[in-house]
């Protein structure tokens, strides 16, 4: 029979969720969003002169960053930091073109009003192209890896609370499934139901493919993405394929969403190309 290791005061570690969609796919139907990151009124862009320069200054980059920092509890990579400062610059074309459009009268020159409205201008030039089975099908199999239910993981997770190098977790991990009593100060994390994809996130590739391999009850040692880990295998359940017919309502609306989407962030890109955006260096 295995050690038994106390709970810590939290169960479960909250999950690291994966990266929101509007890192990969196209930014407008989040465009709110932006207003929400950068409302500040000493980080809005009212630089004298050219009103045809947007300048992404260091101000707004740093807020950018500590947003994303307070959110996650890490700093953002060169990729999420793109996608932040690409929801910015479609917001500030919108509020631009907004208040070309004189959308701000009858208004208190509210920032997140002006481009509101300037995108419900930019929505009525958008038009569904016509539907059909076959390209419904179409885009429900490139897309297939959203539909599918992932196969998940129970697992459980000892946590030292001093060394934790490898020597260290796989002689602990033998004294526990030698059913010797486990560290006094450590504490254990369990978990239900985490999907394939959540594990490469949270711990990397190399532990996720371990863990598939392993035993239900044994007690490992795996190598992860942020150190060693004691890792016992507690229960998995198998994927579950999607079904078409069963989720056509679904990929109808998904698919409407992501059409319009794509429109909206052409359109917006089009309206972007009137300015010439500068990006300030960051503070040193």
């Amino acid at each position: 029979m295995s050690a038994q290791l106390p709970l810590s005061s939290a169960t479960q570690a909250p999950p690291r969720l994966p990266l929101p969609t509007w890192t990969r796919e196209p930014l407008l139907h989040f465009l709110l969003l932006g207003g929400l990151l950068f409302g500040a009124d000493q980080l809005l862009n009212r630089r004298a002169g050219d009103a045809s320069v947007i300048v992404v200054s260091a101000e707004i980059e740093e807020e950018a960053r500590q947003v994303f920092k307070a959110s996650r509890n890490r700093e953002p990579n060169a990729e999420e930091m793109a996608a932040l400062r690409k929801v910015w610059l479609d917001n500030e074309v919108l509020y631009r073109e907004g208040l070309a459009l004189q959308l701000d009268k009858g208004d208190t020159a509210i920032r997140e009003r002006v481009i509101f409205k300037a995108l419900s201008v930019v929505d009525g030039g958008t038009k569904l192209p016509p539907v059909n089975e076959k390209l419904l099908r179409e885009w429900f199999d490139q897309h297939i890896a959203k539909y599918e239910e992932p196969g998940r993981f129970d697992f459980q997770e000892a946590v030292l609370s001093g060394e934790s190098d490898e020597a260290a977790v796989r002689a602990f991990v033998d004294a526990l499934n030698a059913g010797t009593p486990g560290d006094a100060k450590a504490g254990l994390r369990v978990f239900k139901g985490r999907p394939h994809a959540n594990l490469v996130q949270s711990y990397g590739a190399d532990f996720a493919k371990a863990l598939e391999a392993a035993t239900p009850g044994q007690w490992l040692a795996l190598s992860s993405s942020e150190g060693w880990r004691a890792v016992r295998l507690e229960a998995t359940s198998a994927p579950k394929p999607a079904n078409f017919d069963t989720l056509r309502g679904v990929v109808l609306q998904d698919w409407t969403d992501a059409t319009l989407s794509e429109q909206r962030s052409a359109a917006v890109a089009a309206l972007a190309r009137k300015y010439t955006v500068q990006v300030e260096a960051p503070a040193k």
